[in-house]
């Protein structure tokens, strides 16, 4: 989905990250045990590297994600790394299976896009593209959460009003308005601060026209193209950053799951499919037709 080559070797196994219990864990592991309920963090570094030492496992240089890169997690049983899993947060409601699989991948990139990042301040205005996304979504939540001012984009007005209800500040259909007008007229001329951009090619022009004097821009994807191209007079006059992140660090996921854990950023599920439909699944994704994850059901 973000647009990176990868060489497939096939028969192939999908899915990134997921939940279950723990079946069995090796003699040196010591944080779960057989019957816990666990959700995974699909990006599996090899955790002795000079980056892993430091503490930053998504610049690891043998960098490697379920389902992509490795088999993924639509299966009965996946091996990871101890510190790749986490205890499902008691709350109420209960989170459910899906929830629990929907959390960790999309929360975690928008944790280190938007915090880590492009540390996004109260008071900032943040623009968000594609919000029917799961990581827009979390994006947008975790905005809020800081006390930014949120503008959301989309090309469906039924996701718009969702994320309206969700808790967006403003909403605008990236299809019929011109966004960095808006966004323009919306802030007194001044632009975004903030600009979160997963899209690539079909909206980095517009993603810059947003952009405000200082502003930065955090880029997790390249799902229309990875070719786009900035006016180098444009970048040190506003003072731009322009920001890549991927994914995050160990540290990372245990923050995100402790604000879980608080009962702040539940994910948003789409739908969940069973096992034998998903195909169903994968074309509703492909067609764009989801709000939030979509989860597969493998076993009851």
């Amino acid at each position: 989905m973000h647009g990176l080559p990868v060489e497939y070797r096939f028969p192939h196994i999908l899915g990134a990250d997921g939940a279950g219990v723990v079946d069995g864990v090796g003699s040196e592991v010591r944080s779960v045990r057989p019957g816990d309920p666990v959700m995974i963090n699909p990006g599996i570094p090899d955790y002795t590297c000079a980056f892993c030492r430091a503490g930053e496992q998504s610049l690891c240089v043998n960098y490697r994600l379920l389902g992509e890169h490795l088999p993924g997690t639509l299966c009965e049983y996946v091996v990871v790394p101890e510190q790749n899993v986490a205890i499902i947060p008691t709350l109420a409601p209960p989170l459910t299976w899906a929830e629990a699989a929907a959390f960790s991948l999309v929360t975690l990139t928008a944790w280190r896009m938007v915090v880590t990042r492009a540390r996004l301040r109260a008071g900032e205005t943040a623009l968000i593209w594609g919000i029917g996304g799961g990581v827009s979504l979390a994006a947008m939540r975790i905005a809020k959460r800081l006390g930014a001012r949120v503008i959301v984009t989309s090309s469906h007005d039924g996701k718009l009003q969702e994320a309206r209800r969700l808790g967006a500040d403003i909403t605008l259909n990236h299809r019929t308005l011109a966004v960095s007008t808006e966004v323009r007229a919306l802030t007194d001329k001044r632009g975004a601060d903030v600009v979160i951009e997963n899209v690539g090619e079909a909206t980095w022009e517009e993603s810059l026209r947003s952009l405000g004097r200082g502003g930065r821009l955090v880029c997790c994807g390249a799902t229309t193209g990875p070719h786009v191209s900035v006016d180098l007079r444009r970048l040190f006059w506003y003072q731009w950053s322009i920001l890549g992140a991927t994914m995050g660090n160990e540290a990372e996921y245990r923050e995100i799951v402790g604000v879980l854990g608080t009962g702040e950023l539940r994910p948003v599920v789409d739908r969940v499919f069973p096992f034998e439909e998903v195909r169903a699944a994968c074309e509703r994704l492909e067609q764009g037709e989801q709000l939030g994850k979509i989860a597969i059901r493998v076993s009851e």
